[in-house]
């Protein structure tokens, strides 16, 4: 619930950041000095970045979120070792062991979401959050290409 209400202010963050950056531009339109029209560019062009970046995140964890509430539905999502750190993560000596059998699996089948999901999912406990992402946006598009 708490992410939710997260994305709900980041959303309405970005929506006063846009507006305020349109507000401004005009103002430093209005005033029509070189630097101040350079100003006015830069706001308009880096305010639709900010819009995409921040869509392309929250497509990126709903579908995330749809994928991982489907596998623990199912009953696959990888069991939750016995040892983890304070912080929730794995244990140094489980992580190589973890991440080659899940890797050998997503190996295996290379066309299933669901074991490259369960790869993503170690490696997010593992701390390689890079990893994690892209194996989670690869299961994001075997998904869409197969059920």
């Amino acid at each position: 619930m708490s992410s939710r209400i997260g994305v709900v202010v980041m959303g309405a963050a970005l929506l006063l950041y846009v507006v305020t950056a349109g507000w401004l531009a005009v103002m430093f339109l209005r005033v029509a000095t070189p630097i101040s029209i350079g100003m006015a560019i830069a706001l308009i062009v880096i305010a639709p970045i900010g819009a995409w970046a921040l869509v392309r995140e929250l497509l990126f964890g709903f579908a995330a979120d749809r994928l991982g509430r489907t596998l623990d539905a199912e009953g696959g999502m990888p069991a939750a070792p016995e040892r983890l750190t304070p912080s929730g993560r794995l244990m140094r000596d489980d992580i190589d062991p973890l991440i080659t059998q899940y890797g050998a699996a997503a190996e295996a089948e290379p066309g299933d979401w669901r074991a490259r999901y369960r790869l993503g999912v170690v490696q997010d406990a593992a701390g390689r959050r890079k990893d994690a992402r892209a194996s989670i946006r690869e299961a994001i598009r075997l998904s869409r290409t197969r059920p």
